[in-house]
């Protein structure tokens, strides 16, 4: 008799976890890829949805927008990326100057709070954290987080469609999504590495970081750097990697990123 397919990849993805639990954080992801971003255009329904009266309109603000996925096609369109063409890759902005965060769901669904869009400095900062949050999509860490922090149960129930009742709930926790220091070592590494196959300053994320460290976060800090209260050896290690693949200088675009952030919605 044939198991039912939900339970074989239920299964699997229990296995998968048992083998992941080794020492590191890095697990065999049996999640399929087209889950992946089933998972992700659902999530992003119900953020969207979560967040409406706050969440910038495309249409209405198409200039904003083209800045920001100019950003975006800068890393895409220099890079070979497994799921260039598999994933969305699209982008949105929340109305809220009071949250410093920026998160990806999996299926590389994008997503800024206009707390850190005014928080950061330069063109090349925003890349930097683009990159590291589309990192998190592309090496496929939402989904392995998302299992260990929901279960494979409930995940695997809304991958095929079902359990739409823990669906807002998941959304509305996923900025906060929790990443193992592997995965973050991992998206900080390709930041910099599509970066550096860019006009920009590869090591951009590290000028966050350390922003970040000198004004000591507090209780803005977001989870990508909350999970790491002293950032010193990530920067350390980004300016490490950015040397070791040449340390072409890069362009930081100051200027036109402090024209981008007037544009944006005063609060």
């Amino acid at each position: 008799m044939k198991q039912p397919i939900s339970l074989i990849f239920i299964s699997l993805i229990i296995l998968s976890l048992i083998i992941g639990c080794g020492g590191t954080n890095k697990s065999f992801n049996v999640f399929p890829v087209s889950k992946d971003v089933e998972l992700g255009s659902q999530v992003a329904n119900s953020i969207d949805e979560q967040n409406k009266k706050q969440l910038l309109d495309s249409q209405s603000n198409v200039a904003i927008y083209k800045y920001i996925y100019s950003v975006r096609d800068s890393i895409l369109k220099n890079n070979t990326l497994d799921h260039s063409k598999d994933f969305a890759w699209r982008i949105r902005i929340i109305a809220n100057d009071s949250v410093l965060n920026a998160f990806c769901t999996p299926g590389g669904y994008i997503y800024f709070y206009t707390g850190i869009l005014k928080y950061l400095e330069s063109e090349d900062q925003l890349a930097g954290v683009m990159g590291h949050e589309m990192a998190h999509a592309e090496k496929r860490h939402s989904t392995d987080a998302m299992t260990r922090q929901y279960g494979v149960g409930i995940l695997m129930d809304l991958a095929f469609g079902q359990g739409k009742g823990q669906l807002a709930r998941i959304a509305g926790n996923i900025a906060e999504l929790g990443y193992g220091r592997d995965a973050e070592k991992e998206s900080d590494e390709y930041s910099v590495r599509w970066l550096y196959n860019t006009s920009y300053y590869a090591a951009g994320a590290s000028g966050f970081f350390q922003k970040m460290e000198n004004t000591g976060g507090g209780a803005r800090m977001p989870e990508f750097l909350s999970t790491h209260p002293n950032p010193t050896n990530r920067i350390a290690e980004m300016k490490k990697l950015w040397q070791s693949l040449g340390g072409k200088p890069g362009k930081t675009y100051q200027e036109r990123y402090t024209a981008f952030v007037k544009t944006l919605p005063k609060q």
